[in-house]
């Protein structure tokens, strides 16, 4: 519990109706989506305005409050959940919704942090512009988490991840101090790169309240197809010519098990076979020009064709309609979520080389069925930038919370397989708590102190979001 006195001046902040302690209201806030974290917290405050922001962090700051900023609660890696002890503050962005502007000449927006991720992409479409960023949780995330976990999503391979989507972050750091970055320039060589920092810091050395967003010219032409594959290796070597043949016009190459697909197609309603046969592998190809919607049609169609004679792709299916690219990408974003209904998942979020995704493929299978002996592999990815979400469901009739007692040890094989083949443990989604512990083993003393002095440096009272990415002393 807080004290009255502390609490009440909390609430003379954000006002009475903005400082919630109703545990029932506080409740949806406390676990992250998979439910491996659950903690607690006296108080969740919604600020309105980023001079509110500024005043929560002077009063945490003075008072040695420690806060933890939420946006949408949709990570995977528990950065946004309060500890256990019951001494956190919840910081909400939610009312920090403003659309601020957009620039079309300088293909920009600038925003709150608490924008729906979703609402950013519909506003630049309203400007014949694109926002790239795409998520599976679009439609609940905000832009502040996105910002605040680097998030990757489905687009990386042609316009980067957020690291690489965003030029000006606004920030209150922990002291209550404001730094307005909200600049619009491409080219800035003026010192240190704060809004580096910043960006993928997981709300540890302050609160992203605003940032200017790059947009790009909506693409004329768009061409969307599925293709089976016999193995992994079919799959690299159809990226390899997917890359020759389309070079900067490559927006998106996914690659998926075919258990995943079963699962898709069993749980989510809506969702259907995009082929007549079935393959051990699938393929998600997205292709976007400037051109028009001609170039894309004979572009796909050209990959198409040598694939099939270089005999890298048994089947294939290209989207007819706007409506069936939705369809193929809902898929491929509803592939996650479709595990949940057979029970107990252990989930991986890695990156490798790309050239060395399909060794690790049989050689993460092979170990991790000697350790759990009917574990379904339920393998996916962003196989274009190297990114694959490497997740498996529990043995069928299984104990679900058996299986779930075996993550660390599972976690441990899969990330010794990935560091051996020069990749990493976190590609999107962040270290959390989830990972705090095991990113402090596998990087080296002077990282870690490096981190830390980092975060001393911002949070001299160490009070930012608390024990995630590092231990807090």
């Amino acid at each position: 519990m807080l004290d009255k006195t502390l609490l009440d001046r909390f609430k003379a902040i954000v006002g009475e109706a903005n400082a919630i302690t109703d545990q029932s209201e506080i409740a949806p806030h406390l676990k992250e989506t998979r439910g491996l974290y659950f903690g607690a917290s006296p108080l969740l405050l919604k600020p309105g305005t980023v001079n509110e922001v500024s005043a929560i962090m002077a009063l945490a700051s003075e008072t040695g409050t420690p806060i933890v900023p939420q946006s949408g609660n949709t990570g995977h890696v528990g950065g946004q959940t309060p500890r256990e002890g019951g001494a956190d503050v919840l910081l909400s962005l939610a009312r920090l919704n403003r659309i601020r502007e957009v620039d079309v000449a300088a293909n920009t927006m600038t925003v709150d942090a608490g924008c729906i991720l979703q609402t950013i992409q519909e506003e630049a479409e309203r400007h014949n512009r694109l926002f790239p960023l795409s998520l599976g949780s679009q439609g609940s995330c905000q832009i502040g988490g996105n910002l605040s976990t680097n998030a990757g999503g489905t687009q990386v391979l042609a316009y980067g991840n957020m690291r690489q989507l965003c030029l000006g972050l606004e920030v209150v750091l922990p002291t209550g101090e404001i730094w307005n970055g909200l600049r619009k320039l491409k080219k800035d060589n003026t010192g240190y790169d704060l809004r580096d920092l910043f960006i993928g810091a997981e709300g540890t050395l302050g609160v992203i309240t605003g940032a200017v967003l790059k947009l790009f010219p909506r693409p004329r032409g768009h061409q969307v197809a599925f293709a089976g594959l016999d193995s992994a290796e079919a799959a690299l070597s159809l990226f390899e010519r997917a890359s020759a043949v389309c070079g900067s016009s490559l927006t998106g190459f996914e690659l998926m098990a075919r258990i995943g697909v079963e699962f898709t197609v069993k749980h989510i309603p809506g969702v259907r076979e995009p082929l007549a046969e079935t393959y051990p592998w699938y393929a998600l190809i997205d292709i976007s020009t400037s051109d028009s919607a001609d170039a894309a049609a004979t572009m796909m169609q050209s990959l198409m064709e040598e694939a099939f004679e270089a005999g890298l792709i048994k089947d294939a299916a290209i989207a007819a309609s706007t409506q069936q690219a939705r369809d193929f990408w809902r898929l491929r974003e509803s592939m996650s979520n479709a595990q949940k209904p057979e029970g107990g998942s252990i989930k991986h979020d890695v990156s490798v080389p790309v050239s060395a995704i399909p060794a690790f493929m049989a050689k993460a299978e092979e170990a991790v069925m000697a350790a759990i002996p009917g574990a379904r592999i339920c393998a996916f990815g962003h196989l274009g930038d190297g990114n694959i979400h490497y997740n498996i469901s529990q043995p069928i009739g299984a104990d679900k919370q058996a299986f779930i007692d075996c993550w660390r040890e599972i976690n441990a094989i899969v990330h010794a397989l990935v560091l051996d083949f020069g990749g990493s443990i976190s590609a999107e989604h962040g270290i959390g708590q989830l990972k705090r512990d095991e990113l402090a083993e596998i990087r080296s003393d002077i990282e870690i102190d490096l981190m830390r002095r980092i975060k001393k440096a911002f949070d001299p009272a160490l009070i930012m979001n608390p024990d995630k990415v590092i231990r807090t002393p």
